[in-house]
């Protein structure tokens, strides 16, 4: 498939060579060809296990503090009559200690990834998959120890602030898709790219799935033992069987200003003028894709939980797994569109199915209809890929590292800014129209549209 227009022109040549780099093998080699797919797959999970789990735990908390038992006057105890004050009390603290906890993850996180993921440019890629697998560890022991002693839910907090410490999630994406970068070629990248998501999306069905059921019959501990020891074996596995992409430098110093101002470089001074514009638009076109993804994303089970839909862990779960069935949805769909479509119209196909999934789910008051909202969704995936390859294609392969960590710290400010407005508008609007902010999501893709 020919490359976009956008990109051709200064793709690097050296990134063929760079893709063919000799790596330094692990203590254990392994000759299967697989690398940092199952670091992805195994944080993933153990995200998509603890994410709708740990929501759950705040409603049910909250619910206790505030002694709701869903049956008074309307809500989900009784949906024909009227709507329940503390039902909305309940789901407005939850939104609002979901955005308190993703903050204070940003704020910490923010410096941390742009920190390792320009670090591994010159030490290498290894270390930023090991350290932020143990502090999402870190992470969950933190939530474990809430749940046996009956802490504050304001401890979970805490552990999001441990876990931000060592680059969070982000710092793992980071490296993974820079670690993709450097041993693919431009070819490929897109479907490589892909591939990685669509790992994403399996173990967020996955995960989906079994936490759902798993939390109806034995509660939220057992699952968080699960999300601790995933974590753990995602760290041993880049320690023993990830080779080394990159020639790791001696002299590489971690705690160094010289990584932030690679960053800074790479979006001022770096390449011809047509270059830095392009990778202004895509940054700006990944921002509000992901965005919208993440704000959607921190409301489905809020908007599941409550009335008139009132699902129980069972359906939230094959709710969850239906949302993530469209990574690999997407992946199948971006392999056919890419034989007879530029990257570049594979992107608008997934905007149009991303904004019509939105339009149904704010329109959606059964359960019939959130389905199809997820069904409508088959391809919403297929754009992040394409981006991140863009973006990719645009720098040279020794700048990978510093771009990545950019684009995750793109990600984190999605996250704050998705928290902030999507959990912030979600309770503002409950009593005008409980999906508006879905509605609000479709208005917005439809500024990428225009920008690709």
């Amino acid at each position: 498939m020919e490359e976009d227009s956008d990109t051709r022109p200064i793709v690097s040549v050296a990134a063929a060579a760079a893709a063919r780099r000799r790596c330094r093998a692990p203590p254990f080699s392994c000759a299967c060809p697989v690398t940092v797919e199952p670091v992805l797959f195994l944080c993933t999970f153990a995200l998509a296990l603890q994410g709708p789990l740990a929501t759950q735990y705040l409603w049910e908390r909250l619910r206790e503090d505030l002694r709701y038992n869903g049956t008074k006057g309307g809500g989900c105890g009784n949906p024909a009559g009227p709507a329940d004050p503390l039902q909305k009390e309940v789901e407005i603290l939850t939104a609002r200690w979901n955005l308190y906890i993703g903050l204070g993850g940003f704020l910490v996180g923010l410096f941390v990834v742009i920190l390792l993921g320009s670090w591994s440019d010159r030490a290498g890629r290894r270390m930023v998959l090991i350290l932020p697998s143990l502090g999402l560890a870190v992470q969950a022991a933190v939530y474990l120890t809430v749940m046996y002693l009956k802490l504050p839910v304001a401890w979970f907090l805490v552990g999001r602030i441990c876990s931000g410490l060592t680059g969070d999630f982000n710092a793992i994406l980071a490296g993974c898709f820079a670690y993709v970068a450097d041993t693919s070629d431009t070819g490929s990248r897109t479907f490589r790219v892909a591939v990685l998501e669509a790992c994403i999306g399996l173990a967020g069905m996955l995960a989906s799935i079994i936490g759902g059921e798993w939390q109806r019959t034995q509660g939220y501990i057992n699952p968080f033992w699960l999300v601790l020891a995933t974590n753990l074996a995602a760290a041993l596995y880049a320690y023993l069987f990830v080779p080394e992409s990159m020639t790791p430098q001696p002299e590489a110093k971690l705690f160094s200003c010289q990584h932030h101002r690679a960053v800074y470089t790479l979006f001022t001074s770096g390449g011809q003028g047509t270059q830095r514009t392009a990778l202004w638009l895509y940054t700006l076109c990944f921002f509000l894709v992901v965005t919208v993804h993440f704000g959607s994303r921190d409301l489905y089970v809020l908007y599941e939980l409550s009335s008139p839909l009132c699902w129980t862990s069972q359906l939230i779960g094959y709710g969850s797994a239906a949302q993530h069935l469209s990574y690999l949805s997407s992946l199948l769909g971006l392999r056919v569109l890419q034989r007879c479509l530029e990257d570049s119209w594979v992107a608008m196909v997934a905007l149009v199915s991303n904004i019509a999934s939105l339009v149904m789910f704010s329109l959606a008051n059964t359960t019939a209809l959130v389905f199809a909202g997820y069904g409508l969704g088959f391809l919403l995936m297929a754009s992040t890929p394409v981006l991140r390859s863009k973006l990719s294609k645009l720098v040279d392969p020794s700048e990978q590292g510093a771009l990545f960590a950019s684009v995750a710290c793109v990600e984190g400010l999605c996250s704050l800014v998705a928290s902030g407005v999507f959990n912030s508008l979600y309770p503002a609007t409950l009593h005008v129209m409980k999906g508006f902010p879905f509605l609000f999501g479709a208005i917005l893709l439809l500024i990428p549209a225009g920008i690709i």
